[in-house]
C-alpha cells in the first residue's frame, strides 16, 4: 500500500472521529444576554434554523448529568418580532432559581404548527447529545400559542419528556399517542380565558382520561398523569390580572405548579438534585 494512501486513511479517520456530523449541523453561539440567558443561539438543524435563548449554570461542566427545561413562548416571543422578544416571559428566568443542576432553553420559533414541533423535538435531541443531559429529567412547557405547539410535541414524541405543562393554550395534539407514552401533564388555564377558553383543555383532559381508562389504570394512577387546573378570576386578580389568558404568566411564579412540573421523573425514581 501506498504511504500516500496510508495517510490519507488515517486522516480521514481523524477527521470523522474529532468532528462527527459537524458539516451538516452546527451551532452559532449567540452574544447578547438578557435576564441571565445568551440569546440568538443558532442550531442549524435538517429541519432549518432553530434560534433559541440559553441559561447554562456557571457549575456545569460536564461531568455529572444536569436536568433541562425548554419553555415554549406565545406568539409574543416568536422570532419575527425579534431577538430576545421570548424574554418578556418568566416561565424561563423563574426556572433558573429551581434547580441549580438545570439547563433552561427557550426556542424563538416562527409558528405554532408541526414544523415548529418537529424543531421543538430535534432541538432537545441535539441539546441531550450536546450536553450531559439527565434523560429521567428533561422538562417542556408551552404557553398559549407555545402550548399549542407543546401538544404537537406530545403527539409526536412524548417519551422523549419527563412531564409537560401546557398554560393557557389549547390542545392540538395526538392524545392516542402521549395516553400510550404516559408522559404526564399538567393542564393550567383560566375559567375565561380571552383567548382559547378553557373547553379544548378540559376536553383533553376528559379524552385522556377516557385513553387511560380503556388501558386499565385506576383513579388513583390516571391522577398523577393528567391533572386539570382551571382557575377564576380571583386567581388573576389577586396577582394583579385583568385579563385571565395575560393572567397565564402567573403561573411561573406559582409554587405548587411548577412544583409539580420539577418534581416529576421518569420512571418513579427519587428526585435528585
Amino acid at each position: 500500500m501506498k504511504i500516500s494512501t496510508i495517510l490519507a486513511f488515517f486522516t480521514l479517520t481523524f477527521m470523522l472521529i474529532a468532528c462527527p456530523a459537524a458539516s451538516a449541523e452546527q451551532i452559532t453561539y449567540g452574544t447578547q444576554t438578557q435576564r441571565g440567558f445568551v440569546n440568538d443561539n443558532i442550531y442549524h438543524s435538517k429541519l432549518g434554523d432553530i434560534h433559541y435563548s440559553s441559561y447554562i449554570p456557571d457549575s456545569y461542566d460536564g461531568s455529572e448529568p444536569y436536568a433541562l427545561f425548554i419553555t415554549l413562548p406565545g406568539w409574543e416571543g416568536l422570532y419575527f418580532h425579534g431577538v430576545g422578544a421570548n424574554m418578556v416571559e418568566d416561565f424561563g428566568p423563574e426556572a433558573i432559581g429551581w434547580n441549580e443542576k438545570m439547563i433552561v432553553i427557550s426556542p424563538q420559533l416562527n409558528d405554532w404548527r408541526e414544523t415548529s414541533a418537529r424543531q421543538t423535538i430535534a432541538l432537545t435531541e441535539y441539546l441531550m447529545e450536546a450536553y450531559n443531559i439527565d434523560p429521567d429529567r428533561v422538562y417542556l412547557e408551552g404557553y398559549s400559542g407555545g402550548g399549542e405547539t407543546g401538544s404537537l410535541v406530545m403527539g409526536m414524541r412524548p417519551e422523549l419528556y419527563t412531564a409537560f405543562l401546557m398554560v393557557s393554550s389549547q390542545w392540538d395534539g395526538d392524545l392516542e399517542i402521549l395516553a400510550d407514552a404516559r408522559t404526564p401533564v399538567y393542564l393550567a388555564t383560566g375559567e375565561k380565558d380571552s383567548y382559547y377558553g378553557s373547553e379544548s383543555m378540559k376536553s383533553a383532559c376528559v379524552r385522556l382520561r377516557e385513553l387511560y381508562e380503556r388501558q386499565g389504570l385506576t383513579d388513583a394512577e390516571i391522577d398523577k398523569l393528567v391533572i386539570l387546573d382551571v382557575k377564576d378570576q380571583e386567581y388573576f386578580t389577586q396577582r394583579g390580572y385583568r385579563d385571565q389568558h395575560g393572567g397565564g404568566m402567573a403561573f411561573a411564579k406559582d409554587e405548587k405548579i411548577m412544583g409539580w412540573l420539577f418534581d416529576q421523573t421518569k420512571y418513579g425514581k427519587e428526585k435528585t438534585k
